[in-house]
């Protein structure tokens, strides 16, 4: 990807988002599709052809990528599978990306679509009283943030549930035993987290090392948070490959600055108050065993049910960060990737 940039052909994101554009598929027999807006927000709407006994559930999707890449084509066959499997209305989110579109952006266009379906419910035979948000990687940060804003108080109805699919939760510490043990494992080396959340963030990735470094925190900022980004409330099991011992480094004031929005539970959900946690509705939290991410997951699992909300957990031994996204990819799945989707549907069912 260097060569393209170097040559001046594209950026290396330009090349990421043409790689990975779905291909368009064919007429699904069991349901109906339509590209709509949803308050100047793009969707896909998908709609099981079979008739219902009643109001189906909703389910409001967003996808992954690091806000920089993802459509609604690269998840045709993810949002497919969740509506025909679960009989649901499933609503695809197609959020501005970043670096062009930065942080709020992509969060205020997902609160947007999901408020404006809320309102509108009626025209898709849904029950508003089950409704549900649900991503994966950043659409996971996207699904916890839009459920932590609406349960912060909203004039609608309660969400049903979140589920969130390997979600980033927090940009303070890049040093979690997840981040040390899956630093070099793809889909998502250490290095592409940081990178991705600065995208967002300020539209570049400069202060990289330093926010990989922990430079970017105050010290008494760090010790607010210690209760909920830490080591120690990771369950044991989750350390055996290895732990890297905190190497204590010199807080950079300057970066903070530039950086600092990075605390906004908008961007890092995993460092909202009590208060909005309490409020949380029902949720499903899967995780991957080789992802640098799956440390945010288990400590947001911990926050939830420490606040008495009921968490449906499921962790994938053998699975990687973007699994879920692979599914049916070019012909080809991972198993561990069907079983993680059918956690996902059979969770929905139970509802």
């Amino acid at each position: 990807m260097k060569i393209l940039e170097k040559t001046g052909l594209c950026s290396q994101i330009t090349f990421g988002r043409y790689v990975r554009q779905g291909r368009k598929l064919g007429v699904d027999p069991k349901l109906f599709i339509q590209d709509l807006q949803f308050n100047k927000v793009p969707v896909r709407v998908y709609q099981p052809k079979a008739t219902s006994d009643g109001r189906r559930r909703g389910i409001i999707f967003f996808h992954g990528g690091g806000w920089v890449f993802g459509s609604l084509d690269t998840y045709e066959k993810v949002c497919r599978y969740i509506s025909r499997e679960s009989e649901s209305v499933v609503v695809s989110v197609q959020y501005r990306l970043a670096p062009e579109h930065k942080y709020p952006a992509a969060y205020e266009d997902c609160l947007n679509a999901t408020i404006h379906f809320m309102k509108n419910i009626e025209h898709y035979g849904v029950d508003p009283a089950n409704v549900i948000v649900c991503g994966d990687s950043a659409g996971g940060n996207l699904a916890a943030a839009v459920s932590q804003t609406l349960a912060g108080g909203s004039d609608l109805p309660k969400l049903r549930a979140q589920i969130l699919i390997y979600p980033g939760l927090q940009a303070l510490d890049f040093n979690l035993p997840s981040y040390h043990q899956n630093r070099g494992v793809p889909l998502l080396f250490r290095e592409r987290a940081a990178f991705f959340a600065l995208q967002y963030l300020n539209g570049h990735a400069m202060h990289m090392q330093e926010v990989l470094e922990g430079s970017h925190i105050p010290p008494d900022m760090r010790l607010k948070y210690r209760k909920w980004v830490s080591p120690d409330n990771i369950p044991e099991k989750f350390k055996v490959r290895g732990v890297k011992p905190l190497r204590p480094t010199d807080f950079i004031a300057e970066v903070f600055e530039k950086v600092k929005r990075l605390c906004e539970p908008n961007l890092c959900p995993l460092l909202v108050e009590d208060a909005i946690v309490q409020q949380l509705p029902e949720s499903f939290i899967l995780t991957c065993e080789y992802d640098v991410l799956r440390d945010d997951g288990l400590l947001y699992k911990k926050r939830l049910e420490d606040n008495g909300v009921r968490v449906t957990w499921y962790h994938l031994e053998d699975g990687f960060h973007g699994i879920i996204s692979l599914y049916d990819y070019c012909g080809f799945s991972f198993p561990a990737g069907k079983r993680g989707l059918d956690s996902v549907v059979n969770f929905l069912k139970s509802l």
